[in-house]
Formats: structure tokens, sequence, C-alpha cells
């Protein structure tokens, strides 16, 4: 074959390869505009949205001291709302909103001296129809009330799979808000959060009755 007939050979299938191309990049926007992002299992839209707005270094600094016993000891029983563990300016309580200037994104607070933590639900802004402040440590009454234990973690079914979630979704579907950054509990910070898509492998397992192993008759 003659060098101007490989040539004439090469172009064609250049110009065919390019065709292609562009048959496969028109599909592939044509299949993204017909997704909903909004079609996310539990809200699961927040993970990815929350995961843009954050700075990088919040997400991966390593100096954030908090733990499971001072997260539950927040709590009245695993799951409910926390208190208001600090003080709050006069001048925020009449915009609820404010509470976001530090628990939106997080970050270090220099008044308190360290990593705020970010709340997993920043569009639910009247945040004292469930945090309250403690004015008393005495009771108002005598009681022996005592709270429910908190859901175990790990315990995946298979050595070396991802664990389930412990617990329920409803308000807490950003998982990254609570998992990642200086401001996550300790025991519970994971390392891999730029995944994202979380509940791709951790699926929910909310324990209300005792697990029982699988026997195959």
């Amino acid at each position: 074959m003659k060098r101007s007939e490989k040539r004439d050979q090469l172009v064609v299938t250049a110009v065919a390869a390019f065709c292609c191309l562009g048959v496969l990049l028109a599909g592939v926007g044509a299949f993204a505009a017909d997704v909903n992002l909004d079609d996310f299992d539990h809200q699961g839209r927040k993970i990815y949205v929350a995961a843009d707005k954050t700075p990088t270094i919040f997400m991966s600094a390593e100096s954030g001291d908090r733990n499971l016993a001072g997260y539950y000891s927040l709590r009245q029983y695993p799951g409910s709302p926390p208190r208001i563990p600090h003080t709050v300016n006069l001048t925020f309580t009449g915009d609820e909103t404010d509470c976001l200037s530090c628990h939106a994104k997080g970050g270090y607070s220099q008044e308190f001296g360290k990593f705020v933590p970010v709340t997993p639900h920043p569009e639910s802004t009247l945040c004292y129809q469930c945090h309250a402040q403690v004015t008393t440590e005495e009771l108002f009454v005598g009681t022996d009330w005592q709270s429910i234990a908190p859901p175990r973690l790990g315990r995946p079914f298979l050595g070396g799979s991802p664990p389930p979630i412990p617990h329920a979704l409803q308000l807490r579907e950003n998982c990254i808000a609570c998992h990642t950054g200086p401001g996550a509990v300790v025991e519970i910070r994971v390392g891999h959060s730029a995944r994202g898509n979380c509940r791709q492998c951790h699926v929910p397992a909310v324990q209300t009755a005792p697990m029982v192993e699988f026997q195959r008759k």
C-alpha cells in the first residue's frame, strides 16, 4: 500500500472514531438530562451538595477531640436532639439562623478552642424547637428513668464487609456532616469521605430485635 493510501485510510479511521465519540457524548448528555438529581433515597443528594460546599481542610483535618462519651452525654437518649452545651449570645435569640454561622460548615472556633460540629440538616432553621439550653442540673421531680443503650458500632455480617448504619436516617441523611472532618466524633470518623455515595455500601439496619444468624437447611 502506498504512503498516500495509508494516510487517507488513517484520516478516514480518525473521522469515523470522532463521529462515534460524538454520538456517545450526545447519548451521555441526553441521559444526564433525564436524571432527576433529587431522586435519591432519604434525600441522599445532601451528601453531594454538602461535599461540594465544604472546604477540603474542614473534611481532612485531624485535630478533633469529640468522642462518643461526650456525644451521648448531651442527649437524653440515643437519637434525641442534643442540648446546647454552651451559652448563646442574646443577640442570636432573635434569629435562629445565626446558629448556622458556625454549624453550617464547621471550622475552628477561637471562642471555644475547638472545631465546631456540623449540622446534618441546615435547612431546618428552627433550631430552638429541638435543641435547648440547660438552665439547671436539678430534677423537677424524682425519677428512676434510664436511657436506652446506644447502638453498637461495626457489626458487619461478614468480616471486612461494610458495617450497617445502626441508626435511623431522619434528619441525619447527610452522612459526611457527622462522620468526617475534625468536628466529627473520633470513634465514627471515616477516612473515605470523598466516595460520597455512602449508602451504596452501608445500609440502614436499626436493631430493634436480637439479630438471628441465618442457617441454611
